[in-house]
C-alpha cells in the first residue's frame, strides 16, 4: 500500500466501526467541557465522569467556582489524580475567565493555552468540541497508533500531530481523532495487545509497541 493508500484504509475503517462519535467526557457546555479535560489528564474518562457530577453540583461556572476555596476544589476532586496542581488550575482559571473573557471560554488557542493547568492538547479538544475548529489533539492512545501504524516516527506528540494534520483531512480531524481513540482503546490498547484484533496495524502497521 502506498501512504495514501494507508491513510485512506485507516478512514474507511473507523468510520465503518464509530460512525458516531460520542464525547467521552460527560459535560454540557464548553466550561464544564474544559474543566473536564483538564480533569482528564493522567487519569481515566470514566472515573472524571464520576467526579464532575459532584463538582459540577457545586459549580458549573467560573462564577460559582470562585466561591469555592482551592482545598473545596481539590478534595472533590481528589480520586481523579494530581488534585493540588488541578484544583489550582481550575481556581485560577476560572478567576482569569471571568477578569478577561466576561466568564466565558474563548474560542481562540492562545487565550486558552495563556490558562493555568491548560496545554495544547486541553486547548486543542475543547477548540475541536466544543466549537467545531478544526484540531488534531493527540493523546497516548493517538500517540501509539500513529506510530504502529507507521504514519508518524513516534518521537514525541508535537511530530504526531502535524503528521496527522498533514495526512489526514482537515473536515475529518474533529471526528477522526475521537475514532482513533475509541479504537485504540478497543483493538489496539498499549497492554495486552494483540495484533490478530487489531485489524489496521495488522493490515498496514509496524507490528511493534510503542512504550
Amino acid at each position: 500500500m502506498t501512504k495514501k493508500e494507508k491513510v485512506q484504509f485507516v478512514i474507511d475503517t473507523l468510520e465503518q466501526l464509530y460512525p458516531e462519535t460520542p464525547i467521552p467526557l460527560d459535560h454540557k457546555d464548553p466550561y464544564t467541557l474544559l474543566i473536564a479535560v483538564l480533569l482528564s489528564a493522567q487519569s481515566t474518562d470514566a472515573r472524571v465522569n464520576t467526579i464532575t457530577p459532584l463538582l459540577f453540583a457545586k459549580a458549573d461556572n467560573p462564577y460559582d467556582m470562585v466561591k469555592l476555596s482551592v482545598g473545596e476544589i481539590k478534595a472533590i476532586i481528589r480520586p481523579v489524580g494530581l488534585s493540588p496542581m488541578k484544583s489550582k488550575g481550575i481556581y485560577g482559571l476560572s478567576h482569569i475567565l471571568i477578569d478577561k473573557h466576561h466568564g466565558k471560554v474563548p474560542q481562540d488557542f492562545a487565550a486558552l493555552e495563556e490558562l493555568p493547568a491548560v496545554g495544547h492538547k486541553t486547548a486543542s479538544v475543547v477548540m475541536s468540541q466544543a466549537f467545531g475548529v478544526p484540531a488534531f489533539p493527540v493523546d497516548t492512545h493517538i500517540h501509539r497508533l500513529m506510530y504502529r501504524w507507521n504514519l508518524t516516527n513516534g518521537k514525541n506528540v508535537v511530530q504526531t500531530e502535524k503528521d496527522a494534520k498533514r495526512l489526514f483531512p482537515e473536515e475529518l480531524w474533529n471526528k477522526l481523532h475521537l475514532q482513533i481513540i475509541y479504537y485504540g482503546r478497543e483493538y489496539s490498547p498499549a497492554r495486552g495487545w494483540n495484533i490478530e484484533n487489531d485489524i489496521i496495524t495488522k493490515t498496514i502497521g509496524r507490528k511493534t509497541v510503542l512504550k
